[in-house]
């Protein structure tokens, strides 16, 4: 067994990603072929919990491919049985690949984790970007909603369920935009009330500064999360071209979504709150 944080056996941080999945199941392949097959498969079914002899060499491959599947639902459950698969195909004298040949194949589908035996290590550590906490233009029933959502988001971030962390967060960064309806600049006033209507007409008050180029990015990613073939968690998941949102993906929204709120913040208060204007000495 590795050894790696306690709290990863009993609740997941996160599944495999599906690269690692399929180069596993493609180096058992060709760790079994060395010797009896059947045998080895059986030896590997074990290796990810299964318990039982296939009825033939066929059901065997299918039950292994099952019970990987189910045992990537925990990533550092699944590398943990992968690599006591080689260990114990190992000790029957078949040729099985290196730490660092494993490592590379997590590394190149950036599965987030590393094998320094005897311990499995994370290779990433996530710091939420922060959101500040008083809103001096807004009031304290706003205030008390971002505080709320930016909190709930990241207790989902931490329980795995990364799409409706992304959507709680996303949540907020529309709801934060309403805030722009009606405030003026240079005689022009923000009429829309929706999300998309107010972006784009503060990208319209803002050509040619920085602001309209961050204001497109933001609705960059406001599309691609709200779309059935992106995130999905706005419209739903189209379930034949649907991606599935992987949790360091979710962090990164997440973490995404809290720079343009910052950023937003900081315009409706510099909007509402505009600094006096400077005299010069006559």
């Amino acid at each position: 067994m590795l050894k790696f944080d306690n709290s990863w056996r009993f609740s997941s941080p996160g599944p495999a990603p599906q690269g690692v999945i399929r180069e596993f199941y493609d180096l058992i392949e060709k760790i079994v072929a060395q010797g009896d097959v059947w045998k080895s498969v059986e030896q590997c079914k074990s290796s990810f919990g299964g318990t039982g002899r296939s009825s033939s060499p066929d059901w065997a491959w299918s039950d292994l491919s099952r019970l990987m599947d189910r045992s990537a639902e925990n990533a550092p459950l699944f590398i943990e049985a992968f690599w006591k698969c080689c260990v114990d195909l190992e000790r029957s004298g078949l040729g099985v690949p290196g730490v660092e040949y494993i490592n590379a194949v997590l590394a190149k589908h950036d599965a987030g984790y590393a094998i320094q035996l005897p311990d499995l290590i994370a290779t990433r550590a996530y710091t939420p970007i922060p959101v500040p906490r008083s809103a001096p233009s807004l009031d304290e029933q706003a205030r008390a909603l971002i505080d709320e959502c930016l909190a709930v988001s990241e207790r989902l971030l931490d329980a795995n369920q990364g799409r409706r962390a992304v959507q709680e967060i996303l949540f907020l960064l529309e709801s934060i935009a309403t805030a722009f309806r009606g405030t003026s600049e240079d005689n022009l006033s923000i009429q829309g009330k929706y999300f998309g209507p107010i972006i784009n007409e503060m990208k319209k008050r803002q050509r040619g500064k920085a602001q309209e180029s961050i204001l497109t990015w933001m609705t960059t990613l406001h599309g691609y999360l709200s779309s059935p073939t992106g995130g999905g968690v706005r419209h739903g998941t189209d379930l034949k071209e649907g991606i599935a949102i992987q949790p360091h993906e979710a962090r990164l929204y997440c973490n995404l979504a809290r720079s343009y709120l910052t950023f937003l913040l900081e315009e409706h208060d510099q909007q509402t709150n505009p600094a006096p204007s400077r005299a010069w000495p006559q």
